[in-house]
Formats: structure tokens, sequence, C-alpha cells
């Protein structure tokens, strides 16, 4: 029976960094599949136009711009979907394909896959954000821009054959929102236990101080991230305590305007700013941090969403210190400690209290590992999406019998 074709098509992340696709591309591969990836290059990694990696073979577009308000979307995007276009092109010509799977932001995917779906190739939505909820955080004022993500999200649900969401409330909106039942499957994010890269703690990496907090995850608006520079200025200038560290694994939009944030409010010796690391360099950072924090603002966008980086601190036995949301307590359960970040003081405080209770920390650190264990490492997802795709291409079987031996190389880790 004729090998499945995929072909991956993302726009934020390059690959391997998105975590997500790196783990679902992989899955496939391994089950028999035969897949590509098209995505943008990064700036310092990932930036060798093409590559094969793990026997997936990976396209890389140059993306000269990176969006600064609206104007600068539409430049990102346009430029991006247009050479998504050309690359799907291009492999379609010299190796063909049967599926495209296009994980966003943006919904505008849906728009690059739909001339190959006029031709017979089949369309997997893989919506890693809700796209609309994100734009009215990050642009309250603009109602034509959300209507036309609403606009671009109930076609993607349309078109597609396969729909894959990250949590039940995605799921329970996308339902609501156009979505078929019997082709929407949750597909949670969570670490690999099988690839885990083996290293241990790292007491260098507390620069000094006793106790090291760490956020891993992208820098953006949405992320909170200027919560987490007050609360530290709150232990620090307020609270007198100059024995804790914060590292901050990551990067995005706010970046340097948190750098600045932390040099105005002199607490920049007690930050490091680490930018993307390696996942052996993220998981020595993890083993070597005392707690680690989640401080997203209470958005109907971050109600909804499941951060990668709550996994991957419980992966480690962790507690995480974080924002009260609803799909945050769903993931982290009794392994978090919930508070409302907008309030500096509270965060802060949260933070010394553990800190303060070493006993209790370590309690909380081996519910997670438990509940991680249990509920939520990538093999339990990597079972629904590989039925997944059975049943939506049942012309195809994936079978466990068809893994190969893989070396699985050392890859870039971010979270959302």
């Amino acid at each position: 029976m004729r090998q499945l074709r995929i072909v991956f098509v993302i726009e934020n992340l390059s690959f391997p960094r998105d975590p997500r696709v790196r783990q679902e591309a992989l899955t496939l591969s391994q089950q028999g599949c035969r897949v590509s990836v098209v995505c943008p290059a990064g700036k310092a990694l990932d930036s060798t136009r093409f590559e094969v990696i793990d026997e997936i073979r990976v396209y890389r577009y140059w993306q000269p711009w990176s969006a600064r308000g609206v104007f600068g979307y539409f430049l990102e995007y346009g430029w991006a979907m247009a050479c998504s276009f050309a690359l799907l092109t291009w492999i379609w010509v010299r190796e063909g394909f049967d599926v495209v799977h296009a994980a966003n932001p943006p919904d505008l995917l849906c728009l690059v896959a739909f001339p190959f779906i006029l031709i017979g190739k089949k369309f997997v939505y893989d919506q890693h954000d809700l796209c609309p909820e994100l734009l009215s955080f990050r642009f309250s004022t603009a109602t034509v821009l959300r209507k036309l993500c609403f606009l671009m999200e109930w076609l993607s649900y349309k078109l597609a054959t396969l729909v894959i969401v990250t949590n039940q409330s995605a799921y329970d909106i996308a339902l609501a929102r156009g979505a078929r039942t019997g082709r929407l499957y949750i597909v949670r994010n969570g670490p690999d236990l099988e690839v885990l890269v083996e290293t241990t703690a790292k007491p260098s990496l507390k620069n000094g101080g006793q106790y090291l907090a760490v956020y891993a995850g992208t820098i953006g608006p949405q992320d909170g991230v200027d919560r987490l520079i007050m609360a530290a200025h709150y232990i620090i200038h307020q609270r007198g305590r100059s024995d804790v560290r914060f590292a901050l694994l990551g990067d995005g939009d706010c970046l340097e305007q948190l750098r600045n944030m932390a040099r105005e409010l002199k607490i920049e010796s007690f930050i490091d700013f680490c930018g993307w690391v390696s996942s052996s360099t993220l998981k020595t950072y993890l083993l070597t941090a005392d707690l680690c924090l989640s401080p997203e603002p209470a958005s109907e966008y971050n109600q909804r969403s499941s951060f990668i980086k709550l996994t991957e601190y419980m992966c480690y036995g962790k507690v995480t210190v974080c924002s009260d949301l609803l799909e945050s307590r769903r993931t982290l359960g009794d392994a978090g400690i919930f508070v409302d970040t907008d309030y500096p003081a509270l965060f802060g405080n949260a933070i010394l209290e553990i800190l303060n209770a070493p006993e209790r920390c370590d309690d909380i650190g081996r519910l997670a590992v438990e509940r991680f264990r249990t509920s939520f490492h990538w093999g339990l997802s990597r079972k629904v999406l590989i039925e997944a795709y059975e049943n939506a291409f049942c012309a195809v079987p994936l079978s466990s019998s068809m893994l190969p031996a893989t070396v699985h190389r050392n890859q870039n880790s971010a979270t959302h």
C-alpha cells in the first residue's frame, strides 16, 4: 500500500525549534509516513535552507519581517504565505504529497493549502492557538481583523479532513465554531519520556545565589513576563532578598523591552536573559531550578491555552508558581501555586513562601512528576495522533511495527 506523504507547514517558529511539530512529525515518520516540513529559517540556529533531520526533509525560507503592529503582521504573514506556497509547489512537483498539515498561527495557512485541496490533497488543521482570542489581546480595537480571524478559523475547520487541538477548552470552542465531531481530536503537548536528554544539575547557573527561579517560553505581550520582572523587583528591593536569581529561557517581541525594564529597576544582575536554548541546556536549568514560573495575565486567550512549559516543569519535578488560569489548573492540579499575577507583591510572596518551605516544595515536586507521568507525557499524545491519522486516512495503516530505529539529534526547545 502506498506510503502516506505529509507536508507540515508552520510559520511562527523554525523546525525543529517548534517542539509540538517536532514531536508530531517524528511520530508520523516513525510510523512509516514520508514527512517534510516547510518553515521559516532561524536567525542563528536552524538557518540552513534545506536539511534532513531524522529522515524528515526540512525546507526553510528566509523571513526578513518580524511583526510589529498590524502593518508588521501583514508584511510577515504575506511574505510567509507566498514562500510557503512556493515551497509546497516545489515539493508537489518534485516529490508529490498527500496531506498538508498546517500548524497555526496564523489561520491564513488554510489559504496556502486551498489550491492543493482543489486537486484532491487532504488538509489537517493543527490548532496550536486560538487566533481570534490572541488577536483581541494584542489589538483590542482591531474589530475588522478579529472578524477576519474568525472567518479564517471557520474556513480552516470546514476545509480540514482532520482537526487537532491541544486541550478541552479548544475542543469545546472548535465544536461551537464549526468543527465536525468525528474529525476533531485532542493531542496534548508534553515532553517525550523516551527522548529526554540525560544531564545533571549545574549549581553555577545560580550565579552565586542560593535559589534559582526559571521561566522557559516565548516572551511576547500575552506571556506576562513583565509581571515576573516586577515580582523580581519586589523580592529584591522591597523584601530585601538578594539570594534569589531568575533565568528567562526564550525570546520574543518583548525581550529588549524587558531587558531595559530590568536595567531601569536595577535588578539586571539578578536576571539572566538566556534566549532560546538547546533541550539539554533547558533540562540542566530545570534540574537546577528551585521553582519555575508561569506569569501569564488572565486574558480570555490565556484562560483557554495550555502552555508547553508547564508540562516541562512537571516532567522535572518542579513546583510552578503561576497565574490562576482555567487550563493551567487543569494541567498542574495540585502541582501548582496559583496567584493573581496582576499584583507583583502576591506573585513575589508566593515565590518566597515556597522557597522558604523546602519540604513542601519537595512534596509538590513529587506530585508534579507523578501527574506528568500518568497524564501528560508525549507517549499518551502520540497514541491519539496515530489514531486520528488512521481514522482520517484509513486507507493507509500506521502500525507501531513499522517503527524504525532512529537517532535523535539534540534539538532546540521552545515552549507556548
